[in-house]
């Protein structure tokens, strides 16, 4: 039988937690579980039950360490019956904006979280994502590295956090949501400023489809939408297993024979 009893802090170990919280670094969790979850959002109805019922089927297929899928969702509906979901939380935001959430201690899962926007293609194992780094934050180099070598800032597209990482940084989120949402340009704008001792993903791991797998000079509106003009396979490098499409063409969108193939 588990015991119930809880872990108290000492005096000493309550303020070395706080100044490091203080400062945006993350604090060793004493009861973390060895589970391992992969997460995903869905909010709101820009992207379809079938972008977590195809990031399930791609996960099924490329990750072979023993996990469970979870969607956080407003809305189950559609949503493959394989697949936990559970509810957001009542608080005043929409879209990315709820990602802090899952970086705090408030969430009905406890372990490894590995999260994925939906608008992603997983083509290779990732086995990798959960065993890189252990216990640190992973978080991908934004995608401006490929036109400036040297760029720090974080896209939040693909992460890893354990559960309760980052109490203190969700607390004073959840306290004022408005506040931080008003004073960044996104969720990701958000992590940069107060996440401090974050790990890049290797860049070749994951990559831009459309900035650094495609030409993005192929790309030209149609219809009020950025699309490729010329179907045509990416250029993919050896390391490389995930492919994310952030801003359009999203993957249900893509003119891409490759795309085509690998979103299923």
């Amino acid at each position: 039988m588990q015991s119930t009893k809880q872990w108290t802090e000492s005096k000493a170990v309550r303020k070395a937690r706080k100044a490091r919280e203080k400062a945006g670094l993350s604090y060793p969790q004493t009861n973390a579980s060895n589970k391992n979850y992969v997460v995903c959002l869905k909010w709101g109805t820009k992207y379809g039950p079938e972008y977590v019922n195809k990031l399930y089927n791609m996960v099924s297929k490329h990750l072979t360490i023993e996990h469970e899928f979870v969607c956080f969702t407003d809305n189950k509906s559609g949503i493959d019956k394989r697949i936990r979901t559970e509810p957001l939380p009542n608080i005043p935001v929409e879209g990315w904006w709820y990602k802090p959430f899952f970086v705090g201690g408030e969430l009905p899962i406890q372990g490894t979280i590995l999260f994925f926007d939906l608008d992603v293609i997983i083509f290779k194992n990732i086995d990798q994502l959960f065993s890189h780094a252990p216990g640190k934050f992973c978080i991908i180099r934004d995608f401006n590295r490929s036109i400036r070598p040297k760029w720090d800032k974080v896209n939040s597209s693909v992460f890893r956090v354990n559960t309760g990482q980052y109490q203190s940084q969700w607390q004073t989120f959840k306290e004022n949501p408005r506040l931080h949402t008003a004073r960044n340009r996104g969720d990701q704008d958000w992590m940069y400023k107060n996440i401090k001792d974050h790990e890049f993903w290797p860049d070749q791991w994951i990559m831009s489809y459309k900035w650094e797998m495609r030409d993005r000079n192929d790309l030209k509106l149609k219809n009020g939408k950025r699309n490729f003009i010329v179907d045509k396979p990416p250029e993919i490098k050896p390391q490389t297993c995930i492919a994310v499409f952030h801003g359009d063409p999203n993957p249900a969108d893509a003119n891409d024979s490759w795309v085509r193939k690998h979103w299923a």
